[in-house]
């Protein structure tokens, strides 16, 4: 163990982000222990506990948390053997790694079996050491979140919900996805969310922030658009004389979120060389600002998000496969608003509310029919959308029960586009032949079942049906008498 060493790589796969997790050093050599202190402090953990003796070690096990111990087997009081074997059976959570000068084969395998997660032989080189150290603390981190995970899921509560407020929501996939935020909120892992546009992938960020207690602020960014050098600055900041115009020193939005959390959003539209920068950043918690020649470390959480589907970037070559590993460590899918159509009513009421505030306006009374329109809408924009067609009937809105002019209009554009521009082939639907493999339905029939369709998704509400079928209402309701009329009388027995 080399305590001068200035700087120690990590082995691939494993993190050096900063960490308050315990570790405790079981060693009768001072000197040793010395050392190792240095070596992982300056890896990042801070809370390095140092004891010479066994049973000082079982000691202080008993009176507070310890994460990790590493531990000698020729200790001068208990063997090593024996702490091992208290501390498997009364502290399994504990994960223990030996060093010690002993080589044989025996005793390597005998610890192992009796639970130690690593056994190192001295002199232990520096990047063996923290490496093994870091391992089992990203061990130690997994297992708490399957814990927390099996808890939230079995309780089927929230620890906080106050953190979810912001997203309106009953769907069960949405609920899930609230308790899998909170096994992983503690964690320093990036977080990658996925989404469509407008499903509403910030307020996730900001309830993983919120669930996190972390000290710091929650600081956004849309990189979408910045270049390299943009992105560096936005995110790093620059030296004084770093380029033209940089007349002094500033520091980057990371500084900003230092101890809280780093929102990055659009990450698939990121170039290349800002990739780069961003892996060393997830990788060691290191940056550079424009023009420096010295590191700087970030205790920021960084939680990504984009409406790109990045496996096909990184099968296209235009998304790092490193980078797309060190993302994923835990993904959130947010359903789109199509999935959770259950969500619409209590969406509605609450768009409403904020759209009749910011227009200083009396909130409207919503129609009934509205529901049903809304329903049979397939929402291409998500929740984003959904305010936009409701800011902009409030905005016409004059008095009494809120129109839906508006709305049918909106809905009834996007379907005619999807008709014009995509057609029923290319947006996957079946050919004729497959629909129809033996004969074509005759027109009478077509329309029946035209008919008999729209309403089942109108909820039975024929002005819905008939807006969907191009018609007016008088219009399908002479058609719905005319089917009436064919249909054969009931038969008496």
């Amino acid at each position: 163990m080399n305590a001068e060493s200035k700087k120690f790589d990590v082995a691939p796969g494993v993190s050096a982000a900063p960490t308050g997790i315990p570790v405790m050093i079981v060693d009768d050599d001072p000197a040793l222990l010395r050392a190792a202190s240095v070596v992982l402090r300056k890896g990042g953990i801070s809370n390095v506990l140092t004891v010479e003796r066994g049973r000082e070690a079982l000691n202080a096990l008993a009176e507070e948390r310890v994460g990790v111990l590493i531990l000698d087997l020729a200790l001068p009081d208990v063997s090593g053997q024996e702490v091992l074997d208290q501390v498997s059976s009364e502290y399994p959570e504990v994960s223990v790694i030996i060093m010690t000068a002993a080589t044989e084969l025996d005793t390597v395998i005998e610890c192992m079996r009796k639970g130690a997660s690593d056994y190192l032989v001295k002199p232990v080189d520096n990047n063996r050491f923290i490496s093994a150290v870091f391992r089992a603390i990203e061990v130690l981190r997994l297992r708490e979140e399957v814990y927390a995970l099996k808890e939230r899921f079995l309780l089927g509560e929230l620890r906080n919900p106050q953190a979810f407020s912001r997203i309106i929501t009953q769907n069960k996939k949405m609920r899930l996805l609230f308790q899998y935020v909170e096994a992983v909120a503690g964690s320093k892992q990036p977080v990658l969310i996925t989404g469509e546009t407008g499903v509403g992938k910030e307020l996730f960020a900001e309830a993983i922030h919120a669930a996190s207690h972390c000290k710091g602020n929650l600081i956004a960014v849309n990189v979408a658009g910045l270049d390299d050098t943009m992105f560096t600055d936005t995110l790093f900041g620059h030296m004084r004389g770093a380029f033209t115009g940089a007349e002094r020193f500033r520091e980057g939005l990371i500084y900003e979120a230092a101890d809280g959390t780093l929102f990055l959003d659009e990450i698939g539209d990121l170039t290349e060389h800002s990739q780069v920068k961003l892996l060393r950043l997830l990788h060691n918690h290191e940056y550079y600002p424009l023009g420096a020649d010295q590191a700087r470390r970030s205790t920021a959480r960084i939680i990504i998000a984009t409406n790109q589907a990045i496996e096909d970037l990184v099968n296209k070559g235009r998304f790092r496969k490193d980078l797309y590993f060190r993302l994923r460590a835990h993904q959130i899918r947010v359903p789109p608003l199509r999935e959770r159509k259950e969500d619409l009513p209590a969406l509605i009421k609450q768009i409403l509310l904020q759209a009749a505030k910011s227009m200083d306006k009396k909130p409207p009374t919503p129609p009934l029919e509205l529901f049903d329109l809304l329903k049979t809408h397939h929402f291409p924009g998500n929740v984003r959308e959904l305010e936009a067609m409701i800011h902009d009937a409030v905005a016409q809105h004059q008095g009494g029960i809120l129109s839906l002019k508006s709305f049918k209009e909106a809905v009834g554009f996007e379907t005619l586009a999807v008709i014009r521009h995509r057609g029923l082939e290319d947006a996957g639907a079946p050919k004729l032949a497959t629909l129809f493999p033996d004969r074509l339905p005759t027109l009478a029939e077509s329309e029946e079942f035209l008919v008999s369709e729209a309403l089942k998704r109108a909820n039975g509400n024929q002005g819905i049906a008939a807006g969907m079928l191009g018609l007016t209402r008088q219009a399908l309701n002479k058609r719905l008498i005319r089917q009436k009329r064919k249909m054969p009388s009931d038969v008496s027995h």
